[in-house]
């Protein structure tokens, strides 16, 4: 037998190879943005925020929705913003919200188990799993919705004050998803789940923030001590020096227009008649602005302004 391959055999293995190659070419590329990228530590400011929150928002939506017993914090993920709609069972309330200065908008979805839910526990029905059957919500558990929604929001900007002053702006309530695109589907957005304990019955709402929402603010959102307590000797060190502050103050007496020409005619023993009476107020200015109103007096044999009234900030600027 020789030990060389015949130019038969030769081909027959380079038309396997090319038989491969060409069913290799075939294959799906891998695609590594399929894969969610997972920020190191979490979100731990946020993750601390929404515990804050959920305290406050329990205690307020007792006295609206007395059959709710309980609201908790669920897990916080990432997801594509595609994804995280198909998830959502339909019917659904989609309320779209700015927080001012942030530019994204974001999302509040309530979805038809809390609702159905609250309205079977509301009057008398009992909470219960039900069937989701994919129809329009009524115009009472519409009421409902707005109700839950106004509640949550507004408690969700109070407990923000404190971190980072921002002012929620609903935009409008879909009930489409289609209607509700705030980023394209492929980008990302942070998933906040919220738990409701619906007379022992537990079912989900949900926010959404586009990630980059976020960005002006991250080292907030990714902090893990956002909720440590300021030291009392830290603070009153602050205040005993702010008030060692030392700041220049100018009672306005008045104020006259001179040419250059009147100005350089004056000489030693002019008089300068003023404009202003003794009960007249006067302009009180720090640092040269004008913070406000005086009347002029004396304290012994010194001079003494006392301060009437304080400059409004809209008359300041103006």
């Amino acid at each position: 037998m020789s030990d060389f391959l015949s130019q038969d055999e030769i081909d027959a293995l380079l038309g396997s190879e090319k038989k491969e190659s060409v069913k290799e070419s075939k294959e799906k590329k891998f695609d590594i943005n399929r894969f969610q990228k997972i920020q190191k530590g979490g979100f731990g400011g946020l993750e601390l925020l929404f515990e804050k929150w959920t305290k406050i928002v329990r205690e307020e939506i007792r006295i609206e929705l007395p059959v709710i017993n309980m609201i908790s914090k669920g897990k916080i993920s990432v997801m594509r913003f595609g994804d995280y709609l198909i998830k959502i069972p339909l019917p659904a309330s989609y309320t779209i919200f700015a927080m001012k200065p942030l530019k994204e908008s974001a999302l509040l979805v309530i979805d038809s188990r809390v609702v159905f839910n609250l309205v079977s526990a509301i009057f008398g029905g009992g909470a219960k799993p039900f069937k989701i059957e994919g129809r329009e919500f009524t115009k009472l558990e519409m009421r409902i919705v707005e109700k839950l929604v106004d509640i949550v929001l507004t408690t969700f900007e109070k407990i923000w004050q404190d971190v980072y002053s921002i002012e929620i702006e609903r935009k409008s309530i879909e009930l489409n998803p289609f209607l509700v695109r705030i980023i394209p589907p492929s980008e990302k957005v942070i998933v906040a789940e919220i738990l409701v304990d619906i007379e022992g019955v537990e079912v989900p709402f949900t926010f959404a923030f586009p990630q980059m929402l976020f960005l002006p603010i991250k080292d907030i959102i990714y902090s893990e001590n956002l909720n440590a307590e300021i030291p009392k000797e830290w603070i009153n060190d602050i205040i005993y020096k702010i008030l060692r502050v030392k700041l220049k103050t100018t009672l306005e007496l008045d104020k006259i227009v001179f040419s250059v020409r009147e100005i350089l005619k004056l000489e030693k023993g002019n008089e300068i008649i003023l404009n202003k009476g003794l009960n007249d107020e006067l302009n009180f200015l720090i640092e040269n602005k004008v913070k406000f109103k005086a009347k002029l007096g004396k304290i012994d044999k010194k001079f003494a302004a006392m301060i009437v009234s304080k400059i409004e900030k809209e008359k300041e600027n103006g």
